[in-house]
């Protein structure tokens, strides 16, 4: 029987920044690969701190005292990671062996379409030296899922000790990735918010990254990317310094959790058919490149491409989808992440705020304003940050004390960087818009004032989660929690278990209640024409030639992939097409509707 790749057609992407920083310690043992964020050293030391005393293994605190402090609390975290995953997973196949019941019920969790688990009934049905034979085969086929880790490569401020700036290997992201490299992991860093050549070259300074004497990589790279462009630029980038990327994780623009970054009005289905059709060319053109990268630097040259995975993620929400997902544009794993913040078992979430993502409707979740890094944000409504943040502003004490500062990337007020949700800028910009206040109408003021104001400190409500779930004492500036949903939570309304979410995942049931879920596709269709409509509606600066064709060309595209879409669901019976095609003629005509401005006319 042959071997699958990979257990499980699924992942679970990364989530804030409290949200799956254990995933992986409460799901790799059972063969799911989670990813990790590794931009919160302060959350990752004291995660340390508790899963050590969890599991009776030894602590050694990290003080800020080390010279090298933020890098090495990642690497002993990672490690602390991968001892304990190790251990549960060997655990995990002794029970498998030792217990039927836990067997069927491991089973039961499986793609129909898993040889593994086919292997596995097959035994059960023979019932021949169960506990050996099982063991055995558990040894030979069953594998951990996969301590991946996720930067964010926007976050790489520059870091001063005195006044004195450091050098580049100590800003935030370079000091993450060498936590990353620095530690035992066999896994992947996935990369994303865009290209950062500063860091993509910072690799080359890591072996790991680079084939062995069997042309096998240790540690690999995965890029989030929203198009094929932008994986073709980037991935041959990193091929000339010899790194190679092992997978390109494509995410929906605006149908996902967390930083939304829109395209240009491409939607993910016409741009999953291009990965699609031209995956052999982006393997072979990288690969030449990538061989004369080795070559230059006198590394082992394998004789072949190595595996380049494509995967998907924003927005599934049924069997239906994920297997179209899988079948249609031939992805090799699909990404759930928002529906796994209702999975006590999977994701770190404290009880308040899952209460709050269970009741959820769609009108509750809408991109926001809220980031400092100044990109659209997905997130709840009511949640415990939004409480304090507005209490502040009613008692004229707007922002927040900052005390990470992760997100302090404005140098508008000098080297070191301040972020645009700290207390200390709000106080200057709001003193600033003051001082316009008699030449301005009262609701240009008042807009003007609630876009300072808005600002959110993510650094602090990202990781207040994790700290509520284990009753962690949380020291500071109360900031509460901040969520990153995306809008596919409007859909899922109760807490479930891993085994039943996973079921679901692979169409054994479903944890849906019976309600009006739209096709994905669909709605991501209609949150872009909803974007479109907005930035045209709340232009703030002076209309240009540039900003004209920049909304003609998004809507053009738009139209392009409704077309697309119409041809696909004439014949894709599966996915309810009569249904989906009066939708996308819906939107086709209130995508017509939408009139972009004109020079002459304003």
């Amino acid at each position: 029987m042959a071997l699958t790749k990979s257990l499980h057609s699924f992942h679970i992407p990364v989530m804030g920044l409290a949200y799956t920083i254990d995933s992986p310690i409460r799901v790799a043992q059972y063969g799911i690969s989670s990813v990790v964020s590794i931009i919160d050293d302060e959350l990752i030391e004291k995660m340390n701190a508790f899963y050590s005393k969890k599991f009776n293994l030894p602590y050694q605190e990290i003080t800020k005292k080390a010279q090298d402090y933020r890098a090495e609390r990642i690497t002993s975290y990672l490690n602390l990671a991968d001892t304990i995953v190790k251990d549960k997973f060997s655990k995990f196949k002794t029970e498998l062996s030792e217990n039927k019941i836990a067997l069927e019920n491991f089973i039961a969790t499986l793609p129909h379409t898993s040889d593994f688990k086919e292997g596995l009934s097959n035994l059960l049905q023979e019932g021949i030296a169960f506990k050996d034979t099982v063991k055995n085969y558990l040894e030979t086929h069953l594998r951990a899922g996969d301590i991946d880790v996720n930067i964010m490569t926007k976050v790489d401020k520059d870091n001063f000790v005195k006044g004195d700036q450091l050098p580049t290997e100590f800003n935030d992201a370079h000091a993450s990735l060498r936590g990353f490299a620095n530690s035992n992991l066999s896994s992947s860093v996935v990369l994303s918010a865009g290209m950062n050549p500063r860091l993509y070259s910072y690799f080359e300074n890591f072996k790991d990254f680079f084939p062995d004497a069997n042309g096998q990589l240790k540690k690999k790279i995965i890029l989030k990317v929203s198009d094929y462009r932008s994986a073709t630029i980037q991935g041959k980038f990193l091929a000339k310094k010899g790194l190679w990327v092992s997978e390109y994780r494509i995410e929906s623009g605006l149908n996902c959790g967390g930083h939304a970054f829109a395209t240009e009005g491409f939607l993910l289905g016409p741009i999953l058919e291009e990965f699609k059709t031209k995956k052999s060319e982006l393997i072979q053109d990288t690969f030449d490149v990538y061989v004369k990268g080795l070559s230059q630097k006198e590394f082992v040259v394998p004789e072949q491409p190595l595996e380049l995975k494509i995967t998907v993620q924003g927005g599934v929400g049924t069997a239906e989808e994920h297997a179209f997902l899988l079948n249609n544009y031939n992805v090799d794993s699909v990404g759930w992440g928002t529906p796994f913040l209702l999975v006590p078992e999977a994701t770190s979430v404290d009880q308040h705020t899952r209460d709050l993502l269970s009741k959820a409707k769609e009108t509750d979740l809408y991109l926001s304003g809220i980031s400092p890094l100044g990109v659209p944000f997905n997130t709840l409504r009511g949640t415990t940050n939004e409480f304090h943040k507005q209490k502040r502003i009613a008692n004229n004490k707007a922002g927040s004390a900052c005390p990470k500062k992760f997100l302090a990337l404005s140098k508008e007020f000098g080297a070191e960087g301040i972020c645009t949700a700290s207390k200390k800028y709000q106080d200057v910009k709001l003193q600033e818009l003051k001082a316009k206040k008699d030449d301005v109408s009262p609701s240009t003021f008042e807009n003007a004032k609630a876009k300072i104001t808005e600002k959110a400190c993510l650094c602090v409500g990202l990781a207040n989660a994790s700290y509520l779930e284990n009753e962690i004492d949380i020291k500071g500036q109360e900031q509460g929690v901040v969520i990153c949903p995306g809008p596919n939570m409007a859909y899922f309304d109760k807490e479930v278990s891993l085994s039943q979410m996973m079921q679901h995942i692979n169409g054994n049931t479903t944890v849906l209640s019976n309600i009006d879920r739209p096709n994905m596709f669909v709605k991501e269709l209609k949150m872009y024409v909803d974007y479109l409509k907005n930035e045209i509606a709340t232009i703030s600066e002076d209309l240009t030639a540039k900003q004209i064709r920049k909304w003609t060309a998004f809507k053009s595209h738009l139209f392009d992939g409704i077309g697309y879409y119409q041809d696909l669901f004439a014949t894709a019976l599966s996915l309810n097409y009569d249904t989906i095609q009066k939708e996308l003629q819906f939107y086709k005509e209130e995508l017509t509707a939408v009139s972009i401005p004109q020079l002459d006319k304003v």
